[in-house]
């Protein structure tokens, strides 16, 4: 997008970007404007990583808000819905462009706002992480213990999912993981359409949904900015950027590729949320028909799909939950992994840095007996980050790994002890903040000299960022706001 703020280009007089410049503060980005190769068109062949930040983003919770907003208010929201989905576009868009621009991953950008994005990420990421991984494995393990009852209990099936994901994404490079994600959405895709074609939507109540009209009811704006924001928002929507260098893309020769693939997830995503929403009016709200929040609801909807349709309907949606949870669960395992393997390895080249300086300061340090060693560089040249994600190198690096681990094994005594009370709060508490994180220091990054100024944020991207982060700022504020705070202490 256009710049509209003026900012020059910080380029050094040689006309080279310093790689390491910036990565402690502001400082000129990484890549040169005029380095940048010539444009790729844009072309479905290439598109990949948007169907993987569509079917991580959309989890079994997602589908069930969606039902249970077309249950309460029937096709009232579905402008809502729709608005959910460009909100989200803006965002991953946002990240995408970053990456692509800067080629610089977006942990780097946030080290470059100062240590507390640091701090923020590793609570985030280690809180969320154990508590996500047992109601991932959990979210799973359903389908799988409904489709076959006699087999074992949930508890195992959740189990089972977790280590299958684990070995998995272990063992696979990105574009294994990509293509098995692609069949995983075809079913989803393949699923909720069908339903949303078996309940026979009112095609003109769809189409007056489209008007932006609040519910007459008690808390319809929360509700409603609830619908918009839990459209696909989730961790996932900054693991794009880290996708999109992983397919190899990594120069801004991509940027038009890239938002033609971010434009496919979030359509996909609003196929899949519509057609819930359409599932939920017909079925739910038309017979007044209430169901459980949280993954069991879809359990309950597969029950009443049952008695409507017949068992084959109901076998076949089952088989969309499944696709739709796990994808969620192998997609965090790897996105949310390869952002924590991008954490340590800035973290280790901070240190290196540092180390460098300190031996620089040492060998300037006047000596009379012995001469003065060779200077070391004040601080070693750092490669772009995006080049290294493409690489495949931070797939199968220790921190990658350790992960991974810590997203399935510590989880598991979740599975058997239950959620410890505090730790459900924190995790609601941070889960609540990314997103607001997320898109505010998007705006921050994308309107400095960070950033090359042509890729810099102009005014749409500007109004919708931060709009999101506004929105997502009130989300928080209602989450802390609802927390049993007087319980915790």
């Amino acid at each position: 997008m256009a710049d509209t703020s003026g900012h020059a280009d910080t380029r050094g007089s040689g006309g080279t970007a310093d790689p390491s410049a910036g990565t402690t503060g502001p400082g000129p980005s990484v890549r040169k404007p005029d380095d940048a190769p010539a444009p790729r068109k844009s072309s479905w062949k290439y598109i990949g990583p948007g169907i993987v930040v569509a079917a991580t983003g959309v989890g079994a919770g997602d589908l069930v808000a969606t039902l249970i907003a077309g249950s309460n208010f029937g096709y009232t929201l579905l402008w809502a819905a729709v608005i959910g989905c460009l909100v989200k576009i803006s965002l991953a868009e946002a990240a995408g462009r970053w990456h692509l621009s800067t080629g610089r991953t977006l942990f780097d950008g946030w080290a470059s706002l100062g240590r507390w994005t640091s701090w923020f990420f590793v609570a985030y990421v280690v809180i969320w992480g154990f508590v996500y991984g047992a109601a991932a494995m959990s979210s799973s393990g359903l389908p799988l213990q409904a489709l076959f009852p006699d087999v074992m209990d949930l508890k195992w099936w959740a189990i089972l999912t977790g280590l299958v994901g684990l070995v998995f994404v272990w063992f696979n490079k990105y574009a294994v993981f990509e293509k098995v994600m692609t069949v995983l959405v075809g079913v989803m895709f393949v699923v909720t359409v069908y339903l949303a074609i078996r309940v026979t939507p009112n095609l003109g109540k769809a189409f007056a949904g489209l008007l932006p009209v609040l519910p007459d009811e008690k808390d319809s704006i929360l509700n409603t900015l609830g619908l918009i924001g839990g459209v696909g928002g989730t961790i996932t929507l900054a693991a794009y950027g880290y996708w999109v260098n992983a397919k190899g893309w990594t120069n801004t020769g991509w940027m038009k590729v890239m938002r033609l693939d971010n434009r496919v997830a979030y359509i996909t995503t609003g196929i899949f949320v519509i057609a819930m929403l359409f599932v939920g009016a017909e079925i739910l709200h038309s017979s007044n028909v209430a169901i459980a929040s949280g993954d069991k609801g879809l359990i309950q909807l597969g029950d009443i799909l049952e008695d409507e349709y017949g068992t084959a309907t109901a076998k076949f949606f089952l088989i969309g939950f499944f696709a739709t949870s796990f994808t969620s669960l192998i997609g965090v395992w790897h996105g949310v992994s390869l952002m924590f393997a991008d954490f340590v390895e800035r973290f280790r080249k901070d240190r290196a840095a540092s180390a460098a300086q300190r031996t620089n300061r040492q060998s300037t340090t006047p000596d009379t007996t012995t001469p003065a060693p060779a200077s070391a560089p004040a601080s070693a040249p750092v490669p772009a980050s995006g080049e290294e994600v493409a690489s495949g190198a931070h797939e199968k690096s220790w921190p990658f790994r350790a992960y991974l681990l810590w997203l399935t094994f510590p989880p598991m005594v979740l599975l058997f002890e239950g959620q410890p009370f505090r730790l459900i709060i924190l995790y609601g508490v941070l889960g609540a903040a990314f997103l607001p994180f997320l898109a505010l220091t998007l705006v921050w990054l994308l309107n400095s000299d960070r950033t090359p100024p042509e890729w810099r944020n102009g005014l749409l991207s500007n109004a919708m960022l931060t709009i999101a982060g506004l929105l997502f700022v009130v989300l928080c504020v209602k989450q802390i706001w609802d927390q049993p705070w007087a319980d915790f202490f």
